[in-house]
């Protein structure tokens, strides 16, 4: 079956793509349920211009790659699956599919422009256009009665016999379940390390700011419960994911600030209403957060105003962090046991001690000269100019003399 698949690959290559999908229908013929076979047949025949046939075969080979949880497989065959319904004029359902394809593999660029390409489509759609309404889900639902194989190349549907489920493994004993997570700028990906979980049982609930997992135990005849109450950060729940597989769960977040870097997966703070709402007022020290995490602001390039010159922040944090050993070694309170006093001063001190001295130098740039009304951690930005004072709404600054 190797044979016929490198022959294939070879036919393909040439651009005789009915023998091309000749050889491949041998290979599947002897593996029927192999995602690259599948996968690389789905390419000839779209390039042979058999869309339905196409759009079969990646629907297939992303069933038996979820199957085998093999990631990349999974990703392939979506991207196969998108680019074929995008053929077939299914816009809404080709950008559903590539959106999956955009979250589990950020970096990947082909499926971008797929993408883009059915966006601009929607986009220039008229109101009512059935195209707009999305009929597909994650993982197509394939006929499991279907008998027998096609090794037809004509324009007809293509189908397999779909193998039935295998059994799920043991579970995992609740002391032994894991969980993991790593992101990117847009997305924050978490696994629960289980395995057994029954997937029809299983609760998933994500909200803006909690992520909640619930399961049977089947040995215990108790239920396995895990919170993240809350997220370190907000998400959109509408954007993101979640897959029970056989070893793990998988969750996908959605950020809903791009670009924002988790330093960890659950606040120490609780969310407290109005918290956002600059309405009910902002304690000082939640300013300070938010002017640390929020995406510097672009300006103009000029000269400092200061009648002695530009100042030498390199020595500036150099001192500061001579006299914090110095504060320290006099018998001053460690940062880390601090309790009462001033919440802003506290949390600069604490995020300034952790930080690089190029971070360093940025904080204490961009504090100083904007009057404490700004905090960067950019030294790349705020090298750039003089960071001017940005007073809060409604309140305007004000030179003293």
């Amino acid at each position: 079956m190797a044979n016929h698949s490198a022959r294939g690959k070879k036919l393909a290559e040439d651009k005789k793509y009915d023998e091309a999908i000749a050889a491949y229908t041998s290979a599947l013929q002897q593996s029927p349920t192999s995602p690259p076979y599948l996968i690389e047949r789905s390419s000839a025949y779209l390039k042979a211009g058999k869309l339905q046939e196409s759009l079969n075969d990646a629907e297939h080979a992303v069933v038996y790659a979820e199957q085998r949880e093999k990631r990349e497989l999974i990703v392939t065959a979506q991207l196969r699956r998108g680019i074929a319904l995008f053929r077939l004029d299914r816009y809404a359902d080709a950008a559903f599919v590539l959106s999956i394809v955009h979250k589990m593999q950020e970096k990947e660029s082909t499926h971008a422009m797929w993408l883009k390409k059915s966006e601009n489509k929607l986009s220039a759609m008229e109101d009512g256009d059935e195209r707009k309404n999305v009929t597909v889900s994650e993982v197509p639902m394939l006929d499991a009665n279907t008998s027998g194989r096609s090794g037809k190349t004509g324009n007809g549907p293509v189908s397999y016999q779909v193998a039935a489920s295998s059994p799920l493994p043991q579970q995992t004993p609740v002391d032994k379940i894991r969980h993991d997570w790593y992101q990117n700028n847009e997305f924050v990906y978490f696994t629960l390390l289980a395995k057994g979980v029954p997937k029809e049982s299983t609760k998933v609930e994500i909200l803006e700011r909690s992520l909640s997992i619930s399961f049977p135990v089947i040995a215990s005849n108790s239920d396995y419960d895990f919170t993240l109450d809350p997220l370190f950060a907000a998400v959109q729940p509408d954007k993101s994911t979640v897959r029970v597989l056989t070893t793990k769960i998988e969750i996908v977040l959605a950020k809903a600030t791009p670009g924002q870097k988790w330093s960890k997966l659950e606040s120490d703070e609780p969310v407290t209403a109005g918290a956002d709402d600059p309405s009910t007022g902002t304690p000082q020290a939640d300013l300070a957060k938010r002017a640390v995490f929020a995406v510097p602001a672009t300006g103009p390039v000029y000269p400092t105003s200061s009648k002695s010159g530009p100042k030498n922040w390199d020595k500036i944090t150099d001192d500061l962090g001579k006299s914090e050993k110095e504060d320290k070694s006099g018998g001053i309170e460690d940062d880390d046991d601090y309790e009462g006093g001033d919440e802003a001063n506290h949390f600069f001190k604490k995020l300034f001690k952790g930080s690089s001295p190029e971070v360093q130098r940025a904080m204490m740039k961009s504090y100083t000269e904007s009057n404490g009304t700004a905090l960067s951690t950019n030294w790349e930005e705020v090298s750039k100019a003089k960071v001017e004072t940005t007073p809060p709404d409604g309140m305007e600054a004000k030179k003293w003399g």
